[in-house]
C-alpha cells in the first residue's frame, strides 16, 4: 500500500473539490442517528492522510449512444436474423471521462484497516470541465442518500466513505469495498460457460440433470440481482434521485458464485448522471448532465415540474426494463449470441418495444431457447413486467415498487 500521504501526486489539502459550493458539500457531516440505530453514518473522511493506495484494478469509460440509422420494424426474419450483434460505428461515441479504480484502505481512525475502493476522475486538463462535474454530482448523490435520517440506509446501494483531490486535480471518491465484481461481468462469465458445453456444431455435451440444476440456480441467481437493483433504485426515488446510468455494469456484485446466491447483496453504484428531482430544483436551472433527459421529457409533453419527476422516475424505470432484458438474455445464451447493444436495438427498432413480436422472432431461434422459456415462467410473467417497463406512455410504466412486488419478480416460479 502506498500512503495518500507520501504520494507525490497527492496534495496534503483536505479539500474535495474545487467549486465552493461542492467545498461545503464535501466537508458536510453525515449526522449521526440515535444511538439505538445501528444504521448510523460517520462523517465523510476528507482527509488524504487516512487512505492508503493499493494496486490498479480497472479502468472504464462512458459509452455515448447519439443516433441509430438502424433497420425499421420489418417482419423479415432472414434480415432480422443476420442484423443481429451488428451496430454501426458512427452511431456509438465514447465519452471522454475515463474512470481508474485502485483497492486501497482505511489508514487512520475508527475504521482503520477498512477496505475501500477508489474511483478516480480524471482533473480538467485530462478530462475536462465534464469530469469534475461528474465526480461532483456522484458525491452530492451519495451525501444525499446517506444523510437521510428518516429511513433505515438501503443495502442495496453504494456506500461512499469519503475522498480526496490530488495537486493534478484528480477526484478520487472511496468507497466501500463489497465486492468488485458486477453484473456485466458475472452475465459475460455465465455465457462463456454456456458456451463451454457445446462444439462449434452445436452439439451438447451436458447431461439433462446437470443442465437442469445449473438453469434453475441461474434462475434463482438472476431473479435476487434484479430484485436487489431494483430495490436500491425504489430507495433512490423514495428519495428524491434518479439513478440516470442503470446497467448491467452499475451494478456492483459480492459474489458471481450461483451457488452462492443466499449470499448475493447487488449494489448500484455510478451515481456520476444521478439527478435530484426535489420539486424545488425542477424549477431552477438544469444540470448540464440532465439537459438530455429534460430534453426528453419535453418531447413527450411533459413540462409542469410534476409531469417532469414523473417522466424522470419512468425513464429509470424503462431502463431497468432493458437490464431486465439483459439478464434474462445474455446468461442463457453462447458467448456472443446477444448482447446488451443488439438487445436494445432489436426492443427499440426492430420490434418497436413491441414485446410479444420480440418473444415470436425468439421462438424460431434454438441459440434464445433458456431466455424465452426463464420469461416465460409463470404463463409469461417476465414478458408481461417487460412489456410494462418499456411501455411507449411513460406515464403506463410501473414505478420501482410495484416492479418489485410483480410475480416474475417474487421468486414464486423458482
Amino acid at each position: 500500500m502506498l500512503s495518500a500521504a507520501n504520494n507525490p501526486f497527492l496534495s496534503s489539502r483536505v479539500c474535495f473539490f474545487r467549486f465552493g459550493e461542492l467545498n461545503l458539500s464535501a466537508r458536510l457531516n453525515l449526522r449521526r442517528r440515535r444511538a439505538g440505530d445501528r444504521c448510523c453514518k460517520a462523517s465523510l473522511i476528507t482527509n488524504s492522510d487516512s487512505f492508503e493506495v493499493g494496486r490498479l484494478i480497472g479502468s472504464y469509460g462512458f459509452m455515448n449512444i447519439t443516433s441509430y440509422s438502424g433497420p425499421q420494424s420489418t417482419t423479415d426474419t432472414e434480415y432480422m436474423a443476420g442484423d443481429i450483434g451488428r451496430l454501426r460505428a458512427q452511431d456509438v461515441g465514447e465519452g471522454s471521462v475515463k474512470i481508474r479504480l485502485y483497492e486501497g484502505r482505511i489508514a487512520q481512525g475508527p475504521q482503520r484497516g477498512s477496505s475501500v475502493i477508489f474511483k478516480v476522475y480524471p482533473g480538467q486538463q485530462v478530462g475536462g470541465f465534464e469530469a469534475d462535474l461528474m465526480a461532483a454530482n456522484e458525491l452530492s448523490a451519495h451525501a444525499s442518500l446517506q444523510s437521510n435520517t428518516k429511513s433505515v440506509a438501503c443495502s442495496n446501494i453504494q456506500v461512499l466513505i469519503g475522498g480526496f483531490e490530488t495537486k493534478t486535480g484528480e477526484q478520487w471518491l472511496a468507497f466501500r469495498n463489497d465486492g468488485k465484481y458486477t453484473a456485466a461481468g458475472y452475465a459475460q462469465v455465465a455465457s462463456e460457460k454456456m458456451s463451454k458445453y457445446s462444439d462449434v456444431g452445436g452439439q451438447t455435451f451436458w447431461n439433462p440433470f446437470e443442465k437442469s440444476e445449473t438453469i434453475k440456480r441461474r434462475r434463482y441467481f438472476i431473479t435476487k440481482l434484479l430484485q436487489g437493483a431494483i430495490r436500491g433504485l425504489a430507495y433512490m426515488h423514495d428519495h428524491e434521485r434518479l439513478h440516470q446510468s442503470l446497467g448491467p455494469a452499475s451494478i456492483a456484485l459480492n459474489t458471481i458464485v450461483e451457488k452462492d446466491a443466499a449470499y448475493l447483496v447487488p449494489r448500484l453504484r455510478d451515481l456520476a448522471f444521478s439527478v435530484d428531482i426535489r420539486y424545488s430544483e425542477l424549477n431552477g436551472n438544469s444540470n448540464p448532465l440532465s439537459e438530455g433527459l429534460w430534453r426528453r421529457a419535453s418531447a413527450a409533453g411533459a413540462s409542469t415540474p410534476m409531469e417532469k419527476r414523473a417522466f424522470g422516475i419512468a425513464d429509470d424505470i424503462y431502463e431497468a426494463g432493458l437490464l431486465l432484458a439483459c439478464l434474462s438474455f445474455i446468461p442463457f445464451c453462447e458467448a456472443g449470441v446477444m448482447d446488451s447493444l443488439s438487445l436494445r436495438r432489436l426492443f427499440e427498432n426492430t420490434f418497436q418495444l413491441d414485446v410479444q413480436a420480440m418473444r415470436e422472432y425468439c421462438l424460431a431461434d434454438d441459440r434464445l431457447v433458456e431466455a424465452v422459456k426463464f420469461l416465460d415462467l409463470g404463463d409469461g410473467a417476465g414478458w408481461e413486467l417487460l412489456q410494462a417497463m418499456l411501455n411507449h406512455d411513460y406515464r403506463q410504466r410501473p414505478i420501482a415498487e410495484a416492479v418489485l412486488n410483480h410475480r416474475f419478480l417474487a421468486g414464486a416460479f423458482l
